[in-house]
């Protein structure tokens, strides 16, 4: 009951972005105003930085995301780099599929909020992927499959199911293409592609500065989030 209360609440929001968008800026700033949007019915913290480190779902195995004493330095790193890549204009579909896989696993790391990142990052890249001439169509993806292709990239640097589903779903705008009704339709499935379940709700952990096996993370690298690349 309460689950489907919250889509209910935040798709209402959700509608609303659609009409009157938010500014692109290519910032957490961005990622913070889109969340505190769709959320401001339902956390009292909608928008704000979480406070705690966090991994997904239950799973001991699972890697953290950014620990929270260096998200927002981390954040900088992959805006900063975000912008060097142009925001993602000018590439043509090949490799705009390459880049944006690489940068939404870079922001996804970054987990900046208690809950509701996923919805929250669909909505940031289909913004940046409107200006820079493409249409995301979520409707194409299931939040299993974004699950699992996501967790790869965050925990072996295997980028491939990303770019799996970014080549499904990414195509040229064309005019008027985010007025039709199936338009509104791909959008719509930001409510329940991002709903949470309870076995893929983020856990938060004591621990501030937990580091995984996984992989390497150094912030000796001039730009990124203090991953290898």
């Amino acid at each position: 009951m309460l689950d489907r209360a919250e889509a209910q609440l935040v798709e209402a929001r959700r509608a609303q972005m659609v009409t009157r968008p938010i500014g692109i800026a290519g910032d957490l700033r961005q990622l913070q105003a889109i969340h505190g949007q769709l959320f401001q019915d339902v956390y009292e913290w909608a928008g704000q930085l979480r406070t705690v480190d966090m991994r997904k779902g239950s799973d001991p195995a699972a890697e953290f995301f950014m620990p929270v004493s260096r998200l927002e330095t981390g954040a900088g790193f992959a805006f900063a780099e975000l912008r060097e890549d142009k925001m993602l204009r000018g590439m043509d579909r090949d490799r705009f599929v390459e880049r944006l896989a690489h940068h939404y696993d870079q922001v996804n790391y970054l987990h900046p909020f208690r809950e509701g990142n996923g919805r929250t990052q669909r909505i940031f890249w289909t913004q940046i992927s409107a200006a820079a001439g493409y249409d995301l169509d979520w409707s194409k993806v299931t939040g299993a499959e974004n699950d699992r292709a996501s967790r790869a990239a965050m925990e072996t640097q295997d980028l491939s199911g990303l770019r799996k589903i970014f080549d499904r779903s990414v195509e040229p705008t064309t005019p008027g293409s985010r007025l039709t009704p199936e338009r509104m339709e791909q959008l719509r499935a930001f409510a329940t592609l991002g709903q949470a379940s309870p076995q893929s709700r983020s856990i938060a952990s004591p621990s501030t500065e937990r580091t995984s096996g996984h992989r390497r993370r150094t912030e000796g690298r001039q730009h990124g989030t203090g991953r290898d690349l």
